[in-house]
């Protein structure tokens, strides 16, 4: 499965669900650094579920386990593996998935891809379960850049097309045993101009990527995205510029500090489209693959009214990842 990605920095996903573990292992990193623990589970729990009532409610420690590439407490050239054990799964209350796929979710193309072999309990290697993990890397991709002055920020600007009273709106859905999206908005600021590449290997491109990879994403884009659409060059153009030290800058930041592809030393900001969780209790129309006929689901479980909600660390974690790719 193409659960691999990058080019210098290579990681790779694995685990499921309702599994025993789920994990990640990151290939190329420098060698010597020292991971900050405290920092990195702090930044964990910012993720982590049931510290609210407007999450699921599924309780996970999410410890992460350095099964290898550390010695004395460094990084040292072998491929780092994190181990994150899950304690919290209820798989009886997915048994009925097998046959009856939830709308909204990977079931069906997962079911019909694997032949019907796939791992059905919440969504299996599918399921938001595995962000655990790829923010348990992101985690220490942000510390690495962190060191080189590279900082990753984001933040949850919009849910269910509102931009405020995100709480008492998420409440009321989950209430109604309904969920709403959201988009979160992520800035990295300190980027040197030059960093990327035209055409197929440009920020755009292996941002979208990775970023496509957290389930629920639907959407992303750069600077002012489709707005542009909307603008005349006279507008969306980014006017140069130098500062107080003869630093090249522009006055304006429509493009997201990108152009052709490469940065162009101005912050780089982007934002990601959360559809609302598919996993609901309302009652939905589906399909029973062995009867071949129309039933009704009634989604059991612990689900997010939100995603967007938890997944602000997530496309942090996301974002260091590719831009620490993108350094080595």
């Amino acid at each position: 499965m193409a659960s691999y990605y990058g080019k210098k920095l290579v990681i790779n996903l694995f685990g499921e669900s309702h599994g025993p573990a789920v994990g990640i292992t990151m290939d190329g990193l420098p060698t010597g650094f020292e991971i900050d623990e405290v920092e990195l589970r702090n930044f964990m729990d910012r993720r982590a579920s049931g510290n609210s009532d407007l999450t699921t409610q599924r309780k996970e420690a999410d410890l992460p386990e350095f099964i290898s590439g550390i010695f004395q407490g460094k990084t040292c050239g072998t491929p780092l593996t994190i181990l994150i054990r899950n304690g919290d799964a209820k798989s009886e209350d997915y048994g009925e998935l097998h046959d009856v796929p939830r709308p909204g979710h990977a079931d069906y193309t997962n079911h019909i891809r694997l032949s019907g072999d796939e791992d059905y309990r919440s969504g299996g290697h599918s399921s938001a379960r595995l962000t655990a993990a790829l923010t348990a890397g992101g985690g220490i991709a942000k510390q690495m850049l962190e060191d080189w002055g590279i900082t990753v920020d984001a933040k949850l600007i919009e849910v269910d097309g509102n931009s405020e009273n995100f709480d008492e709106i998420i409440a009321a859905a989950k209430e109604e045993g309904d969920s709403v999206g959201g988009i979160i908005e992520c800035t990295i600021k300190g980027v040197p101009a030059g960093f990327g590449d035209p055409i197929f290997d440009g920020i755009e491109n292996r941002f979208s990527q990775m970023i496509f990879a957290i389930p629920a994403v639907k959407g992303i884009e750069f600077g002012d995205g489709f707005q542009l659409a909307r603008m005349k060059g006279s507008e969306s153009n980014d006017a140069f510029d130098f500062d107080e030290e003869g630093k090249v800058i522009t006055l304006t930041n429509h493009q997201g500090g990108i152009l052709g592809g490469i940065a162009n030393g101005m912050d780089i900001v982007f934002r990601v489209a959360f559809k609302p969780t598919p996993s609901i209790s309302k009652t939905q129309q589906s399909i029973s693959y062995s009867k071949g006929e129309v039933v009704e689901l009634q989604v059991k479980g612990r689900h997010d009214p939100c995603v967007a909600l938890r997944g602000v660390p997530v496309v942090e974690a996301a974002a260091a990842i590719t831009m620490l790719d993108f350094l080595l």
